[in-house]
């Protein structure tokens, strides 16, 4: 479970860390976190230790519901004001999911809700079960129920949507809107401590309205043939939900803020891109089942246009094609509710408007091959990489790249999504599986360093096992990403910092109070404040390749002059020391973002020089090369990803030991196949790799036979 608020969160949680290019990520020892305190409860034994979890066979089925299971608890439910549900004169409970789980010394896991527990009241300051968790939780049950048939799982995806139906509020101003907390004995928590916004948690639309929207919209499709009358309660409280959305943001369909003097849309669910693609999955679930219903097809065109017009940047401007996920920042990405891409090539589809695959197939081809050459599916970008990873995010970047390869006909994403699933079976930082198919347990997260929370709460596991359900239902898939283990090594976007250069002139090195701007992390908490004429030069590893350089400028609103950044070898570009757009709707005047520059880093040079006319503050460089790359290795042997940022087509000479071939496959800027040509795919004894302009190349190192 996490907070609406995710950029409260994120102001806490997002540490900048560099990310230097070539980094090894192999087990650095897994250390585990503190557990959040609680108490004991129906312990599960987890034997999967790291490495020692064995490798689940190809044809097995990836997708163990056993500890989903086991979190789950049966809620007596009340009759309140204002909260009701299906049968509930009949059945007075349903089924919910703990929030968390907390990893014992003897592999055991204990059952905790959110906050501290107060003995007296067997209360938690948060609860015991999110609406957030169960609407998700529905979700697995009901994909599940509906790719295996298993009737356990259609019973559960019965008992979980209605308990999350409870949580709704069904009269008064609130009506349609959904109470995030539930205590064990069924109290409801409308405040929780520390308190989140909406406070009362049905005051106003949220993150839990809109997974709401996607429990309701899949339960309708998966229940209509099934138990039509359950079906139609559904659809109501879909309709009740839609009714509330309508007098919210909605309302503003058409309206246009400003964010630091970019245009952006004024109805996505609160300010998120995130919120709003989860609620889009389940109306196209639902417009499919139901297509005349115009009042569920009308929401799901607006809230789907509305997430396509956070697209932003190219392969070689930030955001460098990803849907960026709140509409109050343009420097901040993150994969927390990152289906987006996922949301808007469903809804494409759904809706016969091919134009929004556009916003789909530039983050999933040009944006997530970038996320993984850096370092793989960080969870936040803001904007210097480096945020630990998580199964959330993880299976947003799988999720979008599966259902953007369908809808847009480009095979080479699932490339991609092998890499990136690769991630539940090794192919991380720590070096070990974050999934145990034995025990359908997943690790809550994993920090740079490879450090790995062991806990293994609702939220982990609720999205390890999406995405192998993912991986059930697409076997070549499957069997790609199950031989995929270990990373061996990344390169590709790497921070350096500005203060670690020589200042000429006038300037100093600021440490802010806070790294958080309200929009974006100053990274490595410290700038470079530069004085009109004074330079900085910030030494740069040394590199065979041309780079791209993106200097992070604090640009404030008033007018400063400029930065000339040069080179031995000449100019590189020109970035403007204030001049930023109006602040419109975000949190800070300004702006902290990654400019780019009209020149590549020649090869060979290992400095840049930052001479400026005005004030400037300057953060770091964003160091991209012009071929990056991912190398994997595993059971299905070794291969590398290429992966291309520059204007025209590059062509590598790589090692080619005695006894093998290459197999190569190349993809342009869509994830589409590039025509074959001599040497180009299939087998290759040149050992020269081609990658088209802005796309990708993936492969393998082959034995002859």
């Amino acid at each position: 479970m996490t907070n609406n608020d995710v950029r409260s969160i994120q102001r806490k949680r997002f540490t900048a860390v560099a990310v230097t290019a070539s980094m090894l990520l192999l087990g650095a020892g897994a250390a585990s976190a503190a557990p959040a305190p609680g108490t004991a409860a129906v312990p599960q034994q987890d034997s999967g230790k790291g490495a020692a979890v064995p490798a689940a066979p190809a044809t097995a089925p990836l997708a163990n519901l056993s500890h989903l299971n086991f979190l789950m608890d049966t809620v007596p439910l009340s009759p309140v004001e204002g909260h009701t549900t299906y049968q509930l004169d009949r059945i007075p409970s349903a089924q919910a999911p703990w929030t968390y789980a907390d990893k014992n010394a003897d592999g055991s896991y204990a059952r905790i809700g959110g906050g501290d527990l107060d003995p007296a009241t067997g209360h938690w300051t948060q609860g015991a079960y999110n609406a957030d968790d169960i609407a998700r939780t529905a979700v697995v049950y009901l994909r599940h129920w509906q790719q295996t048939g298993d009737p356990a799982s259609r019973e559960r995806a019965f008992q979980t949507l209605r308990s999350l139906t409870y949580l709704q509020t069904t009269s008064g101003p609130n009506a349609g809107n959904v109470v995030l907390w539930q205590q064990a004995d069924g109290t409801l928590t409308p405040s929780a401590k520390p308190v989140e916004l909406p406070d009362p948690s049905d005051s106003a639309e949220s993150y839990w309205l809109a997974r709401t929207v996607w429990a309701l919209g899949e339960g309708y499709a998966a229940f209509a043939g099934a138990d039509p009358a359950f079906a139609s309660f559904l659809q109501q409280r879909l309709q009740l939900a839609l009714g509330s959305l309508n007098k919210q943001s909605l309302a503003k369909y058409g309206t246009y803020d400003t964010a630091d003097g970019v245009e952006v849309p004024a109805w996505l669910i609160a300010g998120g891109a995130d919120a709003s693609a989860e609620a889009v999955l389940g109306l196209a679930a639902y417009a499919k089942a139901v297509p005349d219903d115009g009042l569920a097809t009308t929401a799901l065109t607006r809230l789907s246009e509305g997430v396509a017009a956070m697209s932003s940047g190219s392969g070689t401007e930030w955001p460098f094609g990803a849907i960026l996920p709140w509409n109050k920042s343009q420097t901040l990405w993150h994969a927390w509710g990152g289906l987006a891409p996922a949301a808007a090539a469903t809804a494409a589809g759904v809706l016969r408007q091919p134009r929004l695959l556009d916003a789909a197939v530039k983050d999933s081809a040009q944006f997530t091959p970038q996320l993984l050459a850096a370092g793989g599916p960080d969870n936040a970008w803001s904007p210097t990489p480096g945020e630990a990873q998580i199964a959330y995010g993880v299976d947003s970047r799988v999720q979008s790249l599966v259902a953007t390869a369908d809808a847009a006909d480009a095979p080479g994403l699932l490339d991609l999504a092998a890499i990136t699933a690769g991630w539940f079976f090794g192919a991380n930082p720590s070096g070990a599986p974050a999934y145990n198919p034995a025990t359908g347990t997943a690790i809550d997260g994993i920090e740079p360093d490879g450090r790995v929370n062991p806990n293994s709460g609702a939220e982990s596991t609720i999205h390890a096992l999406l995405t192998m359900l993912a991986l059930d239902a697409n076997p070549a898939l499957k069997a790609k990403a199950l031989g995929i283990t270990r990373t061996v090594s990344t390169h590709g976007l790497s921070v350096v910092e500005a203060e670690s250069g020589a200042i000429a002139g006038g300037g100093s090195v600021v440490k802010p109070a806070s790294a958080w701007t309200g929009e974006a992390n100053i990274s490595g908490g410290a700038y470079v404040a530069l004085d009109a004429g004074a330079s900085l030069s910030v030494p740069l590893p040394a590199a065979d390749e041309p780079r791209n350089i993106y200097p992070i400028v604090n640009q404030g609103f008033a007018p400063s002059g400029s930065t000339s950044w040069t080179t031995a070898k000449g100019p590189l570009g020109i970035t403007r020391n204030g001049g930023a757009g109006a602040q419109g709707i975000t949190d800070a005047p300004g702006i902290l973002f990654p400019f780019a520059l009209r020149r590549a880093l020649p090869a060979g040079e290992a400095a840049v020089v930052g001479t400026t006319d005005g004030n400037v503050a300057l953060d770091a460089l964003l160091v991209q090369p012009q071929l990056s790359t991912v190398s994997v290795d595993g059971p299905g042997g070794q291969s590398t990803l290429y992966i291309s940022a520059a204007p025209t087509s590059t062509v590598r000479n790589v090692h080619l030991p005695a006894g093998f071939h290459l197999s190569q496959q190349a993809f342009d800027a869509s994830g589409r196949p590039v025509t074959a040509g001599p040497k180009q795919n299939g087998a290759d004894q040149s050992r020269r790799i081609r990658v088209a302009p802005g796309g990708f190349t993936w492969v393998s190192l082959v034995r002859n036979q």
